[in-house]
């Protein structure tokens, strides 16, 4: 059974220190909504797992935020002018505020685009990100009860 905080990346550093680094790379609005965010993820979700994925030289080597529990909740991109919060299987969730306002075309994905100065109802963030692991738990047992074929 998985356990909350941060699993070690492939080369021993830890997610939970490379979101930091990118956090205080950034320096600027997107480092204190990521982080806004990311505290928020952690309250809805004390057992999430912190990951970082598809590091390369565009992001500094530093990656892409990615917070799971049975499967990714959201990643956690920063952009000139939006942090997006990628929700994988936000197509399937039930958003009543509205929250998501990208990727709305998509049949899985749904993503939040927050922009400088922009605030998020912590409220409905936190329903949705319970929602989230909700849905890949069921996912998880589902397919831990399908049966192998032989």
């Amino acid at each position: 059974m998985k356990t909350g905080g941060a699993k070690e990346a492939k080369q021993g550093e830890n997610p939970s220190k490379l979101i930091e680094a990118r956090i205080r790379k950034l320096g600027d609005w997107r480092g204190e909504t990521l982080a806004r965010i990311r505290a928020l993820i952690r309250q809805a979700d004390p057992d999430v797992i912190e990951e970082v994925k598809w590091r390369k030289p565009s992001n500094g080597m530093l990656g892409v935020p990615v917070w799971e529990h049975d499967g990714i909740i959201c990643t956690g991109e920063t952009y000139k002018a939006v942090v997006k919060l990628t929700f994988a299987r936000g197509a399937s969730l039930k958003d009543p505020a509205g929250l998501f306002n990208a990727s709305l075309e998509g049949g899985t994905r749904r993503a939040i685009d927050i922009r400088e100065g922009g605030k998020i109802n912590e409220k409905a963030f936190k329903a949705l990100i319970r929602e989230a692991v909700e849905l890949n738990i069921s996912a998880q047992v589902a397919r831990s009860r399908k049966p192998k074929s032989a």
